[in-house]
């Protein structure tokens, strides 16, 4: 044998190799193609029952957001009479209550006032013992307590 035969012989022996090579590697694409294939077929059967239940779900959802605006809408309409009653009867109410109860206070210490003269006291309102106001830690100065006493008997 000569020495281009040897080579030759080399040569196709590394092509067939490389031919087995590649045949098991393209069987093997072959396999996961098929694995591929079949894992999708059986994703698209459980998808599309959950697509439809999802569908279901975001129409339902749907239908009690409208509810809901619709509750909403009414509650608003209620607030706002609400708030126009509440204006109305203080309008309306407001003024006399204020007065009738002014009226009563005027009355209870004109009552107190001759309940006073009457006993024979020269004073219309008992004094109390004045009291001594902290504030803060600190004792308010008697000038002051004897100021707001005496606007307290005045009115």
């Amino acid at each position: 044998m000569t020495g281009g035969e040897v080579a030759g012989i080399l040569v196709a022996v590394f092509w067939a190799i490389l031919v087995s090579f590649l045949a098991v590697a393209l069987a093997r694409l072959a396999q996961t193609l098929k694995a591929t294939t079949k894992l999708v077929a059986d994703v698209t059967e459980q998808a599309v029952p959950l697509l439809s239940d999802a569908s279901a779900t975001v129409r339902s959802a749907q239908t009690q957001l409208d509810r809901v605006d619709a509750i909403a809408a009414d509650v608003q309409e209620v607030t706002s009479n609400a708030s126009a009653l509440s204006t109305t009867v203080a309008s309306t109410f407001g003024g006399p209550l204020v007065k009738v109860a002014a009226f009563g206070y005027g009355v209870r210490r004109a009552v107190a006032g001759r309940k006073g003269d009457a006993t024979g006291d020269s004073q219309r309102m008992p004094q109390k013992a004045p009291r001594r106001t902290v504030i803060v830690g600190r004792a308010v100065p008697a000038a002051r307590r004897g100021k707001r006493n005496d606007r307290n008997a005045r009115d």
